[in-house]
């Protein structure tokens, strides 16, 4: 079981950032959650464990709360 890693981790964050914005532009805000949802599916199932999913769950709920 591996624990959740919310310290900066991705290699070329800068570059992931703006590839994800270009993913989404031109798209309206309903395609664009529906964009999120998949893309969140998709890494969830390459993560493939249910403990760190749902410690991400619950930190995004805190985040919001903040």
């Amino acid at each position: 079981m591996s624990d959740l890693n919310t310290k900066p981790n991705i290699d070329g964050v800068d570059d992931f950032y703006a590839e994800l914005l270009a993913a989404h532009e031109g798209l309206s805000k309903d395609e664009s959650d529906a964009y999120n949802a998949r893309l969140v599916l998709i890494l969830a199932n390459h993560i493939g464990e249910r403990a760190p999913l749902s410690q991400a769950l619950a930190a995004t709920a805190r985040k919001k709360e903040e």
